[in-house]
């Protein structure tokens, strides 16, 4: 190793393409400006078939990314596993899609699907829904219940009703003497059940008594519940307070005994709480109450080390080669740092969606607590810890590897607020700036880059009318990727990168060999 390297994501931070609604470059940032005019620096793909995912209309997202950055590889990912998987019709042939309808079919009883209602491809994809009530139809299933989670976030901030309309109008499709499907719950996707990273177990509990208990506020279509919502607290989709669809006072659709539930989205950060409380004997975040006896399902298997859930339908991507386990093999320790909100990532992510660690001895993770606050109202989140965090592990001596992540340019550019987006991406630069003055001090190379664009793109413009609304979903802009040395300049080869050329950049940079079928090195 010729000399330890600082491995900066800026999360969510690309080149946008319309000034009106780019964040980054309305914000002021002296160091990332000047890293730009002055240190090797290219533009890299962040999006679509750089990532895995099926085309490149397809946003990328957190999870991916840090995948391809920590792999140097590009796996088949989320929605294009589970679309080769219904084509191909594999799914419908599993041990777990038999084994769930064979149980409704036997005591005659309800199959309950959970998940995000949209086109995202980031969590879920309304397709894959509509696909699997279609086969549980013709297995013979009876009733099925849908329990949607509004998105807002990874597709325009008020579409649901889109989504709704469009499932309501299939589940009619679908719907005769033998065959009842309806929606029978739902609610924002940032408000019930999709919490991630233990950050918020109130949300899960509020799913689980929605879901499971039908019990909160009653309404007798979804679409009603949200233009109810709408009017009285004013808020975009992922906002939207739970809601159960009931008839003549009694919920259409709680989960009982002997019912089967899949949990329909194939990312797994926000689906592991919810299938906890489904699967755990031992669960004690919240208090479960009634807790039905089901079989229970996810679309992928969320947590390959926690085997969670135990039952899912598509297999995740085997990653395996990664640059921890790299620099694990050539006895280069690392050190992993960010906020709750992105710890998940510069871990179990980068690491290949392993939750361990590759060695004990040679990686240390450290988790910065997020505050429990929209984020808007505090953009800067915990930069400064997390800058304070790197530098302590700099100054250490201890460390080869120390690689963090900046969630404020995702985070706070979901929220849709570009005044505090703006704030966020000042933040980030703040903490580049400290970072480098320690070079002052310490001798090591840094590379910043990102996982995907989100806070260059803020705006959605009418097509027709040219009206302008907030965007809070990623983009598909290109990140950066920069080199700065003090004492070597790389030189950046020509050509079109993405983000799994950044594992073998930085092993070249380590004086480390790249495996043979990694992307290729950058420099």
């Amino acid at each position: 190793m010729k000399k330890p390297l600082v491995f900066v994501v800026m999360d969510g931070v690309g080149f946008g393409k319309d000034p009106e609604g780019d964040a980054v470059k309305q914000a002021n940032t002296p160091t990332l400006d000047w890293l730009l005019a002055n240190c090797p620096n290219t533009q890299i793909k962040a999006h679509g078939t750089a990532v895995g995912l099926p085309s490149d209309a397809d946003m990328g997202n957190s999870e991916v990314g840090h995948n391809a950055l920590g792999c140097g590889q590009i796996y088949s990912q989320g929605a294009k596993l589970v679309n080769d998987s219904i084509e191909s019709g594999s799914m419908f042939r599993s041990e777990t899609w038999k084994e769930m309808a064979a149980n409704c079919v036997e005591h005659k009883s309800a199959m309950h699907f959970i998940g995000l209602l949209s086109d995202g491809n980031v969590h879920s994809n309304i397709s894959h829904l509509k696909a699997m009530i279609a086969e549980a139809k013709k297995d013979g299933v009876s009733k099925v219940c849908v329990h949607i989670l509004l998105d807002g976030r990874d597709v325009p901030a008020t579409s649901a009703l889109q989504y709704v309309d469009e499932l309501e109008d299939f589940l009619s499709s679908q719907r005769d003497n033998s065959f009842d499907c309806r929606i029978a719950s739902g609610g924002g996707r940032m408000v019930i059940t999709m919490d991630r990273y233990q950050a918020n177990w109130n949300m899960v509990k509020e799913g689980w008594e929605t879901h499971v208990h039908g019990v909160g506020r009653q309404f007798p279509s979804a679409k009603e519940a949200i233009e109810t919502y709408r009017k009285e607290f004013e808020v975009i989709d992922q906002d939207l307070p739970a809601f159960v669809i009931a008839e003549n006072g009694q919920p259409v659709g709680t989960i009982e005994d002997n019912d089967s539930v899949i949990f329909f989205n194939f990312r797994g950060d926000r689906a592991i709480e919810i299938s906890m409380a489904f699967e755990y004997d031992d669960f004690d975040h919240f208090d479960r109450g009634r807790r039905p006896h089901v079989l229970y399902a996810g679309m992928l298997q969320y947590d390959g080390d926690l085997k969670l859930p135990e039952k899912f339908l598509v297999a995740p991507p085997d990653i395996k080669n990664t640059l921890s386990q790299l620099l694990v093999e050539h006895g280069i320790k690392q050190y992993a740092v960010s906020e709750t909100q992105k710890y998940g990532h510069v871990t179990y992510f980068w690491n290949g969606n392993k939750s361990g660690k590759t060695s004990e001895e040679l990686e240390v993770f450290c988790e910065v607590p997020s505050d429990v606050v929209p984020f808007d109202q505090r953009p800067w989140m915990k930069s400064a810890e997390v800058t304070d965090k790197v530098l302590e592990a700099i100054e250490s001596g201890e460390y080869g590897f120390i690689r963090c992540n900046y969630p404020n340019g995702d985070m706070v550019g979901h929220t849709g607020s570009l005044v505090s987006t703006r704030i966020g991406v000042e933040s980030v630069d703040l903490g580049l700036s400290r970072i480098i003055k320690a070079m002052e001090h310490y001798d090591f190379t840094l590379i910043v880059t990102a996982d995907h664009g989100n806070a260059d793109d803020m705006i959605e413009r009418n097509k027709k009318t040219g009206a302008i609304s907030p965007k809070t979903s990623h983009s598909l802009n290109p990140v950066p990727f920069i080199i700065y040395d003090k004492d070597t300049r790389y030189e950046i080869k020509d050509g079109h990168f993405g983000l799994a050329n950044c594992a073998a950049t930085v092993a070249k940079i380590l004086g480390i060999e790249p495996p043979s079928m990694w992307e290729e090195s950058m420099i």
